[in-house]
């Protein structure tokens, strides 16, 4: 079946109202009201497992002013990410780092902002499709982002984690048709993920001119956020892609301060810079 071919799914998770309409999940839900609000979105990136401290880095990203944070569990083939985001997951796999464990962790990191998990799909086909979302429920987790699969490809997950009440964010890249954009931001739940750039993640010296094409054509398929990741790497990217885009979501700048020993505290300067560009924009 083509992907312009794949008809709406059925928005279970997002529950009913007794009028018959839909209601957000909580990622999407948080993310809506503070876009209400006029304020645009700042979703860091932490590599789950990397150093003993970082559930205190979670915990420092959302003091620091993010409005969701995205984890990433480690996975030996991160064919999305770049140097990088492969040497944390790298470390983080040596010292001895599961997604089991991320997810077990997440449950003790008491922020109070939607969690999200970013993982490749190999680790949820081997978990169950069922058991990886009902885990991903029980431990507070609001939403995955599974890079790898198409979402011509989605379904069983899909239809596994609304039933369980995760919400499926899915990517948009600038190459994405208009016919099969609309089939994604159809199927994603939380908010839209517009890839800003072909190629993996990393950080990048100009913000590049498809990261505004792509958040311009997302926005005008859907109204669900869209937030820009992929190639966004500090205050002045963040605030120009922001002029289109509901948000941002950065993830080598910060995992780089990591593996340089900047600590939560570092993390959190990192993200209040981002808040800070954002909010002047």
């Amino acid at each position: 079946m083509s992907a312009s071919a794949i008809p709406p799914l059925d928005r279970s998770a997002r529950g009913n109202t007794d009028a018959g309409e839909t209601v957000p999940g909580k990622l999407e839900a948080h993310l809506r009201s503070r876009r209400a609000q006029g304020r645009k979105l700042v979703v860091p990136y932490v590599t789950g497992g990397l150093g003993e401290d970082w559930l205190d880095v979670v915990r420092a990203v959302v003091a620091a002013g993010a409005d969701a944070v995205e984890i990433g569990l480690p996975f030996s083939d991160p064919v999305m990410d770049g140097p990088t985001i492969q040497e944390a997951s790298q470390r983080a796999l040596e010292a001895g780092a599961t997604p089991q464990g991320i997810v077990a962790a997440l449950r003790s990191a008491d922020v109070d902002v939607p969690i999200a998990v970013m993982t490749y799909y190999n680790i949820v086909a081997r978990t169950g499709h069922r058991r990886m979302a009902s885990e991903l429920a029980r431990c507070g987790v609001s939403a995955a982002i599974l890079p790898d699969l198409p979402v011509d490809e989605a379904g069983p997950w899909a239809e596994a984690a609304d039933e369980a009440g995760v919400e499926t964010v899915m990517l948009a890249a600038p190459t994405t048709p208009d016919d099969r954009l609309e089939v994604i931001c159809r199927r994603s739940r939380g908010f839209v993920y517009a890839v800003g750039l072909l190629g993996v993640t990393g950080e990048r010296r100009e913000l590049a001119a498809s990261a505004v094409a792509i958040a311009a054509r997302c926005k005008r398929a859907t109204d669900l956020p869209v937030l820009v990741g992929v190639g966004v790497s500090n205050a002045v990217q963040a605030r120009e892609i922001c002029a289109v885009a509901d948000g941002v979501v950065v993830g080598s700048a910060l995992v780089r301060r990591l593996l340089e020993g900047a600590g939560p505290d570092g993390a959190g300067e990192l993200v209040a810079e981002l808040r800070a560009g954002v909010d002047e924009g």
